[in-house]
């Protein structure tokens, strides 16, 4: 039983690490849409796009970072690909824009990405070339894939290990100062009830109200 629940875990975070994404939308025309996400340092980006024609009607596609870095940059796409590598952990955009004259009156267009990220965006058909070339067997090339993945979800636990050090270390520095403020604050509420306490004990002798 144990058995078994090891498996569905490993089977989730694989799936989780493959970062295979897919989504198709209606674009309209002269308009724009984004798509934003947020990725880990030193991961490898692909993308497929496909962009229904229309006549007299141009999409073209951007994919930047937050710092507006062109990582790709193509006017009047139908279809294609593109692939980059993250420098950072930063937020990157895919947007997708549509141009129409005024003259044409303008029809929506369906726009198809499938995104894929880490070990799920390299190929490995150069991979399986070579290995012929050594004679290598397909169980082998499939192999090396699966230990990509795994370092892939190593990377991804050391990661979270990583942000959850990070958190820990916040949370205890955000306590340490609330506890030194706690006690500013209550050293000042002494020190001015001693204060008002000395007031009124001066104020009354002096309306001799009390010996």
């Amino acid at each position: 039983m144990r058995r078994a629940q090891v498996a569905v875990v490993v089977v989730v975070v694989a799936a989780a690490a493959a970062g295979v994404e897919g989504i198709m939308f209606h674009l309209q025309p002269n308009t724009q849409k984004c798509f934003k996400e947020e990725i880990h340092k030193n991961v490898l980006v692909s993308g497929e796009y496909e962009v229904q024609e229309a006549q007299g009607q141009k999409v073209d596609i951007q994919v930047t970072d937050s710092k507006g870095h062109h990582l790709y940059n193509k006017e009047e796409a139908d279809n294609g690909k593109f692939i980059f590598n993250t420098e950072d952990y930063d937020v990157y955009e895919i947007c997708f824009v549509s141009r129409v004259p005024p003259t044409i009156r303008g029809i929506q267009q369906e726009v198809t990405l499938k995104t894929k990220h880490g070990v799920e965006a390299k190929t490995y058909e150069a991979q399986r070339f070579l290995g012929e070339a050594a004679k290598l067997k397909p169980l082998e090339i499939e192999l090396k894939r699966l230990e990509d993945l795994s370092e892939s979800i190593v990377q991804d636990f050391s990661y979270m290990r990583q942000r959850e050090e990070e958190m820990r270390d916040t949370n205890e520095s955000t306590n340490s100062r609330v506890l030194y403020l706690s006690l500013f604050s209550l050293c000042c509420l002494i020190g001015l009830a001693t204060w008002q306490v000395l007031y009124l004990r001066k104020f009354f002798k002096a309306k001799k109200l009390i010996e």
